[in-house]
């Protein structure tokens, strides 16, 4: 399969996520009631819902995107990854941003593919709940309704990594660990994200760090395929198309 996938063709993706507001005591009471029935899933007995209220930001009906970074593969010898992150305090202008940006590539790319580390179990569908929930068209390439199999154009490095193993969760900072790529958790990483946003209000350290996983996943994606590294000079925060 990797065999017939041009680099070029491939648009490297992730998000970050916080819960959609700042602590349990904003929700509405019909809210609050939801994620109590919804935390009772994986709480501990003698923790309340506002004591995990944290966690909420992985789940596309309680939490929000704040970042959305994405990459492109544009020269060869040497690789030249472009970089461009999507971000705000208020989702749906992102998410409209991306999607102008996602149909277009996808549209003037017959061969378009998205990539993500566990996206297929988080990335790509936290991103088309919440089109729907904002009232935005998902783009084609992302919407997965009535498509056979190989019409889905959606590529997991963790999926790859799993090799048919489907009880198998390889994270990527210890996927990069161990094939020797520079780990994107150098600063930061995913639990720190909420208090990150909501107490030092500073977006522009998590654009930095989704912008490092996306470079981590396409220096994966890269070794799949036995190809090149991207140098750390070659790595650009540009405009596409």
């Amino acid at each position: 399969m990797l065999d017939n996938i041009k680099v070029e063709d491939v648009m490297f993706l992730d998000i970050e996520t916080v819960p959609e507001s700042s602590s349990y005591e904003l929700l509405n009471s019909a809210m609050q009631n939801l994620w109590d029935k919804k935390s009772r899933q994986f709480r501990a007995p003698d923790q309340t819902a506002q004591d995990v209220y944290k966690r909420a930001g992985i789940y596309s009906e309680f939490g929000k995107i704040i970042c959305i970074s994405v990459g492109l593969i544009r020269e060869k010898n040497p690789f030249t990854l472009r970089l461009k992150s999507f971000f705000g305090k208020e989702e749906k202008p992102l998410l409209s941003e991306f999607s102008v940006m996602l149909t277009k590539f996808s549209r003037t790319n017959k061969e378009a593919i998205l990539c993500a580390h566990n996206g297929k179990e988080f990335d790509f569908p936290y991103i088309a709940r919440r089109m729907i929930i904002n009232g935005l068209t998902i783009p084609e390439i992302l919407d997965n309704a009535g498509k056979k199999p190989w019409e889905i154009k959606l590529l997991d490095t963790m999926d790859l990594w799993k090799f048919g193993d489907y009880k198998n969760y390889t994270s990527l900072d210890l996927l990069t660990s161990i094939l020797g790529i520079p780990t994107p958790k150098d600063d930061i990483d995913g639990s720190m994200v909420a208090g990150i946003f909501y107490n030092e209000d500073n977006l522009q350290r998590i654009v930095n760090y989704c912008e490092k996983d996306v470079l981590a996943i396409a220096r994966v994606l890269l070794r799949f395929k036995n190809l090149p590294e991207i140098d750390e000079d070659k790595i650009e925060s540009v405009t596409f198309m």
